[in-house]
């Protein structure tokens, strides 16, 4: 994709203008500024900075902090991707209704109008009708809030590309559904989807307005079909200390950092379909924890099911956190000093062919089960440029994985992420070409 295609004024589909495209999404966005504008206008004349008053009194967070949706170069990708992981997630897959492929870039034209506002800090439309009459184009729980460094990340799944959009001639050959793993318990209802939506932000309101308001606007076109709302920022970023997950140990230690690691596992190269440039695969899993069992058994086996100190979250072949680990080290008595069935073995890099892929997730929790216990876990989120590599590693996971005995794959999804739209241009616009 070049900067001259992602510029191109011409129709986005024979007989659907780029103007009509977004007269639908811009009417309804572009309301949003005047009352933004006022808001803030207000705050300044009264002395308050609302984008940064932080939630529950602690000044430490930040809400002022904005990332720009647009993209400024060809083949850059969403945000929510390699953006510094934020501390609440709000993600949710939708089912397209029977409609047409002009409908489907409606939705997206109308969703990309609308992700650039909210990542502004900015409303999708007006929360008060004129005259007080009438239904709010925006739900407003989010007006004193900010930005709180806002992403909303789009993805299109497998069904996008079925016969009822004429689009089977544009699916990338890497988008697949999951095929079945070992362990997997999935759910009907936490399974698949047309459409995703990521949104992160460091404060929760702010995240779930977004899905809140995006879900409204596709009324008629999609419908949602399963949610999973996160926390605790489960993944470590630049600058960020690693993360624990609900279980007590560090995630993400090992995780993609470099440039040329983003390059090799998670762009999408000229190699894929040519709008999915830039772009990357997304793969969503609902890890359910038996998190009363996991509490119960002795610290000494936790560690060997992951293979790492709980603590300082070093190898148990030695070291500190990240010292690379020694899967050939010896303990007394003989044995491997990482068990070869641990999580940190079976994933490790090393023992996948060199396979890699982005960790993003976030910790879960859904109150209690039917049987009164803990009903929490992972909402896994990782991005590759070939999903089959997520495949490759859950396959081995799966099989004989000692932490398979404390959690459950109960979630799937995989999605398309294509690369940021220019302004002026929308999500997955090369798609419709």
């Amino acid at each position: 994709m070049t900067d001259e295609q992602t510029s191109d004024p011409s129709d986005a589909r024979p007989g659907v203008s780029r103007r009509g495209l977004f007269g639908a999404g811009l009417a309804a966005a572009g309301a949003g500024v005047g009352a933004a504008a006022g808001i803030a206008g207000a705050a300044a004349a009264s002395g308050v900075d609302p984008f940064r008053a932080a939630s529950n009194g602690d000044e430490s967070i930040d809400l002022s902090g904005s990332v720009p949706f647009y993209a400024t170069a060809s083949r850059q990708p969403q945000g929510g991707i390699r953006t510094t992981p934020q501390r609440h997630c709000v993600f949710m897959t939708f089912d397209l209704d029977a409609g047409t492929a002009t409908d489907l870039q409606v939705l997206l034209a109308r969703w990309s109008a609308s992700i650039a506002q909210l990542q502004a800090g900015k409303t999708v439309g007006s929360v008060e009708p004129a005259h007080g009459n009438g239904v709010g184009a925006d739900t407003g729980e989010a007006l004193d809030l900010g930005p709180a460094s806002l992403t909303v990340t789009v993805g299109l799944g497998p069904g996008v590309f079925d016969d009822r959009f004429g689009l089977a001639h544009k699916r990338p050959a890497a988008l697949q559904p999951i095929p079945a793993l070992p362990s997997d318990r999935l759910q009907d209802g936490l399974t698949g989807g047309d459409l995703s939506l990521q949104a992160c932000a460091d404060d929760p309101q702010v995240a779930y307005h977004a899905v809140r308001d995006l879900a409204r606007i596709a009324r008629g076109t999609a419908t949602v079909r399963w949610t999973v709302l996160g926390f605790g920022r489960a993944s470590a970023g630049p600058a960020q200390t690693t993360p624990r997950n609900l279980m007590g140990f560090k995630d993400g230690t090992r995780n993609v950092t470099t440039d040329e690691e983003y390059d090799r596992f998670v762009w999408v190269g000229d190699d894929d379909a040519a709008w999915m440039a830039g772009g990357t695969y997304q793969v969503v899993r609902k890890i359910q924890m038996n998190i009363e069992i996991w509490d119960a058994d002795v610290v000494s086996d936790q560690q060997r099911v992951f293979g790492r100190t709980k603590i300082d979250g070093a190898p148990l072949s030695g070291g500190s956190e990240h010292t690379t680990p020694d899967f050939h080290a010896r303990a007394a008595g003989g044995a491997t000093a990482i068990d070869p069935r641990s999580h940190v073995a079976l994933a490790a890099h090393e023992n996948n062919g060199g396979v890699k892929i982005l960790r993003r997730p976030y910790n879960y929790t859904d109150g209690l089960n039917q049987y009164g216990q803990l009903d929490a876990g992972l909402l896994f989120a990782a991005y590759m440029n070939d999903p089959s590599h997520f495949t490759r590693i859950q396959r081995r996971l799966g099989a004989v994985d000692r932490l398979n005995e404390y959690i459950a794959h109960i979630g799937s999804g995989v999605f398309a992420i294509p690369p940021a739209p220019r302004k002026g241009s929308y999500i997955g616009e090369q798609l419709f070409r």
